[in-house]
């Protein structure tokens, strides 16, 4: 789900010369309202007859990708398969800037990684916990296709990830079926990893980790493996509603609460 980037694009950003956040700074309405949320049965617990998804990742190359902060101490969190194998990680700071990450850690487990920067903003409210029921809402903020864009999604169970190619994984994910994106937002989800999934209580309850756009299947990392990541949340969450989520998701893109990551491979 990378988007990939040209190098000299990446370098762009760098030097003060990328412009990819044009118009966003004003509330758009672009995001119709999804169906009527209709809540189901508790989320059972993992079976081994969950559904399993295969991923299959090629050589590392530029692309970018979605973070969001987990602190106020400069540490962003995004997916794996976006930084991994990067030979440089910036994060877009504003319009004509990025950040170089001081450090990325990777998870070995799940598509999770950890960028520490000295840059920070301050984290999104979260309740990783909050995920238990069958045809819950899951607001996904970011950058499909590299522009500011969103998704809905309608939970639908527990799955696992396989990913095979550069590196190999085995993890437990959520299903999502989408049920509504922006307008004139067709195809691929692509750069929409990373992103956070916030539930209709405004609160990360997940992370995107893949999709599947023949199905229209978003998957995202489960809470088992974000509970080190995300602890003792501390900030007053906002509600969100069907009818607006689109103007919310557009200001935590505008506070760079939520931020596009730029991986360069040489």
């Amino acid at each position: 789900m990378r988007l990939r980037i040209p190098d000299w694009l990446f370098y762009a950003v760098i030097v003060g010369g990328l412009y990819l956040y044009a118009r966003s700074s004003s509330e758009r309405v672009q995001a119709p309202p999804p169906p009527p949320e209709s809540l189901g049965d508790l989320l059972p617990d993992q079976t081994p007859r969950d559904e399993r998804v295969l991923v299959d990742l090629g050589s590392p190359a530029s692309g970018s990708g979605t973070a969001f902060p987990v602190d106020r101490r400069g540490t962003w969190v995004t997916a794996r398969h976006v930084v991994d194998g990067c030979d440089k990680v910036g994060l877009l700071a504003d319009e004509s800037r990025a950040v170089i990450a001081e450090s990325v850690r990777v998870d070995e487990t799940a598509d999770l990684a950890i960028i520490e920067t000295e840059w920070n903003r301050p984290p999104l409210p979260s309740d990783i916990a909050s995920a238990k029921r069958t045809g819950q809402y899951g607001y996904f903020f970011g950058y499909p296709q590299g522009r500011p864009g969103e998704v809905v999604g309608r939970l639908l169970g527990r799955g696992r990830l396989l990913v095979r190619g550069r590196y190999s994984t085995d993890e437990p994910v959520f299903t999502w079926a989408e049920i509504g994106r922006t307008k004139g937002l067709r195809g691929s989800l692509g750069g929409l990893s990373g992103a956070p999934v916030l539930d209709s209580d405004g609160e990360v309850i997940g992370v995107v980790a893949a999709e599947n756009p023949r199905r229209g299947r978003i998957y995202t990392v489960a809470p088992v493996s974000l509970e080190p990541i995300f602890i003792n949340p501390k900030d007053a969450p906002e509600p969100i509603f069907a009818e607006s989520y689109g103007t919310r998701a557009d200001r935590y893109r505008r506070e760079r609460r939520i931020t596009q990551v730029l991986c360069q491979v040489r």
